[in-house]
């Protein structure tokens, strides 16, 4: 159906001080923001993810939403971007396809998102001979993205060549001064490289030093929503959240504690007080 106010000219009339003129179609920059979107590799998974509909249900989850609110409003001028932490499932991919998503419509801007191992599966595809995809096919459009979200930061195991393929990613959009959004679930612990859990053993002093210049970091803890049962609501993810506490925060919960939190919720109904609404269900953000 043609557009009623141009007519799929991309033109419209606009009336200034009097006198006629034109001006794009309001259509059109919808049609551009579509694609741009098309173009951004975002997951179907989180295609729904918005800041609207992210829960935040404690204090680091309402300052990670804050953080993220103002990178989405004040784009192209900000400083930095953004590393959230934080273990799986609190939404930390939620929120950096919330931003993604955001300024492509809003600002047309130009973004790509990719998971870390997938990117590097990408470009290891690119040295099989029969592949027509050379290296710079896939490196050049992350590296000049106006916006980049690399997901999963430190889920690759480590070796000199990842740490090398990474390096030259981040420092190609570190020296353009790019906006870059990171996750990951490794913890910031100090300058103990040998503790493999710490994000410094997975990434290395040189890269961390760029994100800490490049992002703010943002820490967010909660429950992760993959274990809440399909009825659960609000009041039963910040049960599961406090349990997690109490189990010394770990990536996971503890079997026992898990168990706990699934009875205490069946004693309620299990029909959660608050219909959480957590788009995608069970298996719905991030990680």
């Amino acid at each position: 159906m043609a557009c009623e106010i141009c007519d799929d000219t991309g033109w419209k009339t606009i009336e200034v001080d009097g006198a006629s003129r034109v001006a794009r179609c309001d259509c059109m920059r919808e049609s551009a923001a579509a694609r741009l979107l098309a173009e951004a590799r975002i997951p179907r998974r989180y295609q729904h993810c918005d800041l609207a509909n992210y829960i935040a249900y404690n204090e680091k989850l309402t300052k990670a939403l804050q953080h993220a609110t103002r990178l989405a409003e004040g784009f192209p001028v900000v400083d930095r971007g953004l590393l959230l932490l934080g273990p799986p499932g609190v939404g930390k991919t939620h929120l950096a396809v919330a931003i993604l998503r955001r300024v492509i419509a809003t600002r047309g801007a130009r973004g790509i998102f990719y998971d870390t191992r997938d990117l590097l599966r990408v470009i290891r595809s690119t040295y099989d001979p029969v592949n027509q995809t050379a290296e710079m096919d896939v490196l050049k459009p992350v590296m000049e993205a106006d916006m980049f979200v690399l997901d999963d930061l430190g889920a690759e195991k480590t070796s000199e060549w990842v740490e090398e393929t990474l390096n030259l990613i981040v420092n190609a959009r570190y020296s353009a001064q790019r906006t870059t959004i990171f996750t990951s679930n490794y913890e910031e612990r100090g300058d103990d490289i040998t503790d493999p859990d710490s994000l410094l053993f997975r990434i290395g002093y040189r890269m961390r030093s760029r994100l800490h210049e490049m992002c703010e970091l943002v820490d967010l803890d909660g429950a992760d929503y993959r274990e809440l049962p399909p009825n659960g609501g609000v009041d039963d993810l910040v049960t599961l959240w406090k349990l997690r506490s109490k189990a010394s925060r770990k990536a996971t919960l503890p079997s026992r504690a898990t168990g706990q939190a699934r009875a205490q919720i069946k004693e309620r109904g299990g029909d959660g007080k608050a219909d959480l609404k957590w788009s995608g269900g069970r298996a719905g953000s991030s990680s």
